[in-house]
């Protein structure tokens, strides 16, 4: 039996990368799936989900936008009838330089899209799962969420904000049907990492870094929110859980 039969799912970031791997795991298990993203590419993610029988809408969206976070929460609803499921996944990773050679403007930026997105996003998705008791949302921080990045220090910084909000937000709505937890990431195969590196990097030297000896795909960290968004993980709250192939344990 399929998990998320009668649930309705929003992923933010979806167009691509984990986004993509967790709307499309979240169709597999029969949620309907609304797809936001700022670029068009997440018109190619509901494609893949109707090829395989599932149900899903694409919504553009600018996650550092309140009226289009809320644009996106309600296009659910008007859709699908309800919100049982969001998955904040938006964000950037662009830096690769020590503080005092970083611009302060692309600090904003990381912060905009990386603290301010997830804010927006649980503002609106809180307030209608509060409409219908009960809910589970899923922040996307990092491994860089708990520990220390160098040459990282905006990216750093807005994963360790993620963190907080979620524990802020779930002790905050805990007592009210909605569970809020976070998912930490390692290096994860995806386009974004391999723009982060730049071209003369060999991305399996990241992954032998990692003492489970590669790097995480997609779909290994879909799997770990699909579970923090089921019922198997409803004792589960303000919980920062860490998939990282063992890389802050060492």
């Amino acid at each position: 039996m399929q998990k998320f039969s009668d649930k309705v799912a929003l992923v933010t970031g979806a167009g691509g990368g984990i986004g993509r791997a967790v709307a499309c795991a979240l169709a597999a298990e029969g949620a309907k799936v609304v797809v936001a993203d700022i670029v068009e590419a997440g018109r190619e993610t509901v494609a893949l989900i109707e090829a395989a029988g599932g149900s899903a809408v694409f919504v553009r969206t600018d996650v550092q936008s309140s009226a289009d976070t809320a644009a996106m929460v309600q296009e659910a609803v008007t859709r699908y009838g309800r919100l049982d499921i969001a998955v904040n996944n938006a964000a950037i990773d662009p830096e690769v330089a020590p503080e005092a050679e970083w611009d302060e403007a692309a600090m904003a930026r990381v912060l905009g899209v990386n603290v301010q997105g997830v804010f927006l996003c649980l503002k609106h998705e809180i307030a209608q799962m509060l409409a219908q008791g009960s809910g589970a949302i899923v922040n996307l921080a990092s491994a860089a969420g708990v520990v220390g990045v160098a040459n990282k220090p905006a990216y750093t910084a807005s994963k360790h904000a993620v963190v907080g909000l979620t524990k802020a937000s779930a002790l905050q709505y805990a007592s009210r049907g909605i569970r809020i937890n976070a998912v930490c990431p390692g290096a994860v195969d995806t386009q974004m990492l391999q723009e982060n590196l730049g071209g003369g990097v060999d991305k399996s030297l990241v992954g032998a870094n990692h003492p489970i000896g590669r790097l995480a795909s997609a779909e290994d960290i879909a799997r770990a929110v699909l579970w923090l968004c089921s019922e198997d993980a409803g004792y589960v709250l303000g919980h920062a859980l860490v998939v990282d192939g063992g890389l802050t344990v060492q």
